[in-house]
């Protein structure tokens, strides 16, 4: 077959073709060779008046069939090393001759490979922002609440000590702890008596706003913000006991911050629990994120060491440790979470710069017990409340802030990437209360 052949009847492609005027520089009747294996398209941009030019690399000749220069056609030609595409504008600018090379196979795996990774760090990207916020996340504690609330206030007959009692159980059945619930119950006595208030809707007003102004309260000298060392790496340790999500936490968060430019290495140091490395590891491979790791049972604290030194050397902004899911009453494991960060401040004397206690959220009053525990043996910097989405006990966070003064840093809301959120006060006490009080 002719290269004329192929001019008149070209193969139906998978993709568009473009159409161009062709005018052939050779007489019509010239041979010229056209014996090629396969067919493939010359894409350009037609405009009016266009002229193109096909130069074949071979002395060979084959006979053809002459077609009409006006005829409007698709150029498809089988790319050979040295073949050029003259194109030649109605203006008479003649634009430079791009050479098509032969495109070997590693060059075009190299290709896909680029644009696969690409694609992956778009996805990595967006995968960080999630739809999910904190009222949506609490919608289960904030039903809770409205239950507990309208049932109280169905009973509602006079501002006695009978209608306190009420009060304080309901606040503690709200998971906001004794203590929160006691002294919010002393302050509203003082407060009804003040306003002199008497109906159920005045009643409940002032109580939604005074537990409104005791959540908002607990933020003003709270800091809630992360904290990273102005030069070296900056560490950041997870402690908590086994099950609440630290692991999770850590590769969310070390997510979070490579999709915003960081430099990130994890430290497995949780060498007890079966299947703890593996697990981290797989977050390091799904991010791209090294991961410094022991055989099952090393000792936790060398596993740091290595991570400490893996971070310096490479020029990391952050490492993740994570730990051992100790329990909170066994001494020789706090002693050991001491060790390692005495380890730390040896080889970085101003880390860690965190120490954030995990706690699952849907254990209520006993991650408010840990919490206590784990101040007392550590110097913890800030909370991260997981499962918030899934539990109707979301009222934990008053107490934690209000008995302990700890910040509450982060909040799980889901299983994406994205659904680990900063906390925010305002928001949280917008998202609990919503639809409680009329307007």
């Amino acid at each position: 077959m002719g290269l004329f052949d192929f001019l008149k009847t070209p193969k139906q492609p998978a993709q568009p073709k473009v159409e161009v005027e062709i005018l052939y520089p050779r007489a019509l009747n010239e041979d010229v060779n056209a014996e090629l294996a396969e067919v493939v398209v010359v894409e350009l941009l037609p405009t009016p008046g266009m002229a193109v030019e096909i130069k074949l690399p071979t002395e060979e000749v084959a006979p053809v069939m002459p077609i009409v220069p006006e005829e409007i056609v698709v150029v498809e030609l089988q790319p050979t090393p040295g073949m050029a595409v003259d194109v030649k504008l109605p203006t008479e600018v003649v634009e430079e001759t791009p050479v098509i090379e032969d495109t070997t196979e590693a060059e075009a795996e190299a290709e896909a490979e680029a644009e696969a990774e690409a694609e992956a760090e778009a996805e990595a990207e967006a995968e960080v922002v999630s739809d999910t916020n904190l009222e949506a996340g609490l919608t289960k504690t904030r039903k809770t609440w409205a239950d507990r609330w309208n049932q109280f206030m169905s009973n509602f007959r006079s501002v006695d000590e009978d209608f306190f009692d009420d009060l304080e159980e309901t606040l503690i059945g709200a998971d906001v702890g004794a203590k929160t619930a006691l002294q919010l119950t002393d302050e509203l006595r003082d407060e009804v008596k003040l306003k002199n208030a008497k109906s159920k809707q005045e009643v409940s007003r002032i109580i939604m706003d005074k537990l409104i102004a005791l959540y908002q309260s607990q933020g003003i000298d709270e800091d809630t913000s992360m904290h990273f060392a102005p030069e070296g790496p900056t560490v950041i340790m997870f402690v908590g006991v086994n099950g609440v999500g630290k692991t999770t936490t850590i590769g969310k968060l070390s997510a979070r911050y490579k999709a915003e430019g960081k430099k990130v290495v994890l430290a497995a140091a949780d060498t007890f629990r079966a299947g703890a490395t593996e697990q981290l590891e797989e977050w390091g491979r799904r991010n791209d994120i090294p991961v410094v790791s022991g055989k099952p049972q090393v000792d936790p604290a060398s596993v740091v060491y290595d991570g400490v030194r893996t971070a310096i050397d490479t020029q990391a902004d952050v490492l993740f440790v994570d730990t051992a899911g100790r329990l909170q009453n066994n001494v020789n494991l706090m002693q050991e979470l001491a060790k390692m960060k005495r380890i730390i401040s040896r080889e970085l004397p101003a880390e860690p710069q965190e120490v954030l206690l995990v706690l699952d959220s849907t254990t209520g009053q006993n991650a408010l017990q840990q919490a206590r525990l784990f101040k007392d043996s550590t110097d913890v910097t800030g909370i991260v409340l997981t499962k918030l989405d899934g539990t109707a006990k979301g009222g934990i966070i008053l107490p934690i802030r209000n008995e302990l003064h700890l910040p509450v840093k982060w909040v799980g809301l889901g299983e994406q990437v994205g659904d680990l959120q900063p906390f925010k006060a305002d928001e949280f006490t917008k998202g609990l209360f919503s639809g409680l009080i009329e307007e």
